[in-house]
Parts: C-alpha cells; structure tokens; sequence
C-alpha cells in the first residue's frame, strides 16, 4: 500500500518522490495563481483577459509530452 501512494507513480515517470513533489506544488500554485487571476477577471473583465486561458495552455505544453497512463486512485 504504502508503495502504491508514495512510491510507484514517480518512480514510473523517473522522478524520485521529492521531485516528484516538487513538481507537482509547482503546478498546483500556477493554477492557483491563474485562478486568482480569473476571479480577478470576473470582477473587472478589463483586467487579466487571458491570464487563465494562458496559463492552461502553457502548462498543457509542459505536462501533455511527459503524460503516461497512470491510473488514479
């Protein structure tokens, strides 16, 4: 068990788990980050237009080459 959660998803996309980690909190804050910037949207359409759309696409970018079929809990 302890395996299946910790070990076996990094392993399989050659990172270790600190990696791992790492960037996965680096993914979650962008997404926080172009959140906040989509609340911001909604409440003044004039301002970070594109911000959320933006950051989709780029991390689309980064994360689509490195997928592998991993299945979720």
């Amino acid at each position: 068990m302890f395996a299946r959660l910790f070990v076996d998803h990094p392993r399989a996309v050659n990172e270790s788990y600190g990696e791992h980690m790492g960037a996965a909190f680096g993914v979650g804050s962008r997404l926080i980050v172009a959140g906040l910037k989509c609340f911001v949207h909604g409440l003044v359409p004039g301002l970070c237009k594109t911000s959320g759309s933006d950051a989709i696409l780029k991390l689309h970018g980064e994360i689509s080459p490195r997928r592998f079929d991993q299945p979720t809990l």
